[in-house]
């Protein structure tokens, strides 16, 4: 039973002005008995499978997050690989058992982002079948995907209508004349994609970039001027990926953008790499009146842990649920190095 859940706003809307402010993590919501329905989106950031992660108990990676996957109206996440058959391969071209997404799946996603970097590495073939075996999840398991073509991905429930609009910066093969209609980032294709999204009836727009520059910390300028852009084309939310790392939050005219959530689950262990963001947007409607809200996201920081440091193999955490509990660690400078990078990331980004 999902509970209904009103989040007061500390901010009002008028307040927001044209420059960037930073986006804070808000207080738990209070429970309100109120007639009004709320509808909830959870993101997650980079589903990997590198080629130590083909060797480990996939089944234990996203355990601990499973139940905030399962309780979400709508749970989104980008899948950073081909499906290209084997022989399977990690970086840095990916092809991915078709089990992963399956099992993703099963752990409550709804939606996964197709519009990424990756989603070619294994060429026109690899790509076709692994539209083919998405377009077998969607019958039988109702997965649905997004990012090929200008069509927006909408969400409906009673009577709300959201719209998903994922677009890369790019793939990682050959030149752009070959490529197969991965929505990409140029502003007329992304702009249809948009219109697209109003004609159908969605009262809100979330848009999903695969953008920006790799492990660094704080967005740039082409962000801030895509995210603007996005903003005037009438975008709700802008929650993006593929810098692998998380970055600094803001709001555009009272609209927030989350830069980057970083991974989801990776064998990363760069820098700052297995810190990474769980995004929940939700929308609350008057039952009586109709009208509906977008309240302030949820940011809430996970870790992803590597094989031989809580688990025997990669299992992605929310930070807050494990401070506290160094002793549980099967390695306990594993925790430490959480919390060191907790507070570096936070620092430099804002995010509280």
């Amino acid at each position: 039973m999902r509970k209904l859940i009103i989040i007061l706003l500390a901010v009002l809307a008028g307040t927001f002005t044209s420059s960037a402010q930073y986006l804070y993590k808000i207080s738990p919501p209070r429970s309100a008995y109120i007639p009004a329905d709320t509808t909830s989106v959870f993101i997650i950031g980079d589903v990997m499978m590198h080629s130590a992660q083909l060797e480990k108990d996939h089944e234990m990676f996203l355990r601990h997050i499973e139940p905030r996957m399962q309780a979400a109206n709508f749970c989104v996440a980008n899948m950073e690989f081909a499906l290209g058959g084997a022989p399977y391969s990690g970086y840095p071209a990916f092809s991915t058992p078709d089990y992963y997404p399956d099992y993703v799946a099963r752990c409550g996603a709804d939606v996964f982002l197709l519009a990424n970097n990756h989603v070619l590495d294994k060429g026109l073939k690899g790509f076709r079948r692994t539209l083919r075996v998405y377009g077998q999840m969607s019958d039988s398991l109702g997965i649905r995907t997004t990012g090929v073509g200008t069509e927006p991905l909408l969400l409906k429930r009673r009577g709300l209508k959201i719209a998903l609009v994922n677009f890369t910066y790019g793939t990682n093969i050959g030149p752009e004349t070959r490529e197969p209609d991965v929505l990409r980032m140029r502003k007329d294709d992304v702009k249809q994609a948009i219109d697209k999204a109003k004609a159908a009836g969605a009262q809100f727009i979330v848009a999903l970039p695969h953008w920006g520059s790799e492990y660094v910390l704080i967005h740039g300028s082409d962000q801030e001027n895509w995210a603007r852009w996005l903003v005037d084309q009438g975008c709700s939310a802008v929650v993006g990926g593929h810098p692998h790392v998380v970055q600094d939050t803001t709001h555009i005219n009272g609209v927030p953008v989350v830069d980057s959530v970083g991974n989801a689950v990776s064998n990363m262990s760069a820098k700052n790499t297995r810190l990474e963001l769980a995004v929940t947007l939700r929308f609350v409607t008057d039952r009586n009146t109709g009208k509906s809200t977008m309240l302030e996201p949820e940011l809430d920081f996970m870790w992803c842990t590597l094989p031989g440091r809580l688990t025997d193999s990669y299992a992605t955490i929310f930070v807050d649920e494990w401070l506290g509990r160094r002793d549980e660690w099967i390695d306990p400078s594993d925790y430490d190095n959480m919390v060191a990078t907790l507070e570096r990331v936070r620092t430099a980004t804002g995010i509280k």
